[in-house]
């Protein structure tokens, strides 16, 4: 039995059993994938997969008690590895965080100009995407910390830190007739073309529970995945904007004016995700508390350990 043998066995279940598929992920061939798996299953006695001719059908149920022991030993031998490159490396080695585009613009900066200070000699990659890819890539071990608002408590297998909170603000062109309300509703928004996230990021989710909690219909006209891009197109007068109020500046988006929605849209929690299992090295102990000060190596392994949110990290 050999490591690789365990890999293409969990690669070709985490593909849907599409051996092509997983021989392109791990930039191997698929005769070599079925040939390697065959020789696994007759050295364990039982078959991993159901098969009808060459095709794989389903996972046996052996098959599920190997996968599950499979992927708890990549794992380990995951975390030896990152145990080996942390001692041997010192205060060296590569940190792969994954998060979306208003993360990275408005959330990072200051973050991770204060780890690279810190930690000069580790090799640090921001991956962009939306929240579903961000869980992924942390579950699958392409990434090492996951950052998002959405999705990642839909994923059992990744420990979730609450970081901090934030709300919406509506942001309107110098001289709009909705700047003069006294206090902005569901109803006045809803009488303008709006421009607003795409459904799976930036707290879109609690947007449009509530328009539908007030039975009111918003015309989202055009949506988008981060707010450089709203804030353009408000510019050019095509609507009004629904965005982080992070993601507002008033030197820096001049022509632009916002109006508070705190009320209108509630407050979104940022969380950290981590793969349950992981070993967690030193500099990421260090990253964390950086993003949310609050997430100590003491309360994050107290998190890791079961213990409920509590005066150690609860927001």
């Amino acid at each position: 039995m050999k490591l690789q043998q365990l890999r293409y066995l969990v690669e070709v279940a985490r593909r849907g059993l599409n051996v092509s598929e997983a021989a392109a992920a791990l930039y191997t061939s698929q005769p070599g994938i079925s040939k390697q798996i065959k020789l696994l299953e007759d050295e364990l006695g039982v078959s991993v997969f159901e098969r009808s001719g060459k095709r794989l059908t389903a996972v046996t149920e052996p098959g599920r008690a190997v996968l599950e022991i499979a992927e708890r030993i990549l794992r380990d031998a995951e975390n030896i590895r990152r145990v080996g490159e942390e001692y041997a490396g010192g205060d060296s080695g590569s940190l792969v965080i994954a998060t979306t585009h208003t993360q990275a613009r408005y959330a990072l900066p200051g973050v991770v100009k204060n780890f690279v200070d810190r930690h000069p000699r580790v090799r640090l990659s921001l991956r962009q995407g939306h929240p579903t890819q961000i869980a992924e890539w942390a579950l699958k071990g392409e990434a090492d910390i996951a950052i998002a608002t959405e999705a990642l408590d839909q994923y059992p297998q990744l420990l979730m830190l609450p970081c901090y909170q934030w709300v919406h603000c509506v942001i309107a062109p110098d001289g709009h007739p909705i700047l003069g309300e006294t206090r902005l509703s569901l109803a006045a928004l809803a009488r303008w073309p709006l421009i607003t996230y795409d459904s799976a990021f930036a707290g879109r989710s609690r947007i449009n529970k509530a328009f539908e909690l007030a039975q009111v219909t918003p015309n989202v006209v055009l949506t988008a995945i981060d707010a450089d891009v709203i804030k353009t197109y408000v510019s050019l007068g095509l609507g009004l904007g629904i965005i982080a109020s992070m993601a507002f500046d008033p030197a820096r988006d001049a022509g632009l004016q916002a109006l508070p929605a705190e009320h209108l849209f509630g407050s979104n929690t940022t969380r950290i995700g981590l793969r349950r299992g992981n070993h967690i090295r030193r500099y990421e102990y260090d990253f964390i508390e950086l993003f949310a000060p609050q997430l100590t190596r003491k309360a994050v392994d107290m998190a890791i350990a079961g213990a409920p949110p509590g005066e150690e990290y609860q927001l």
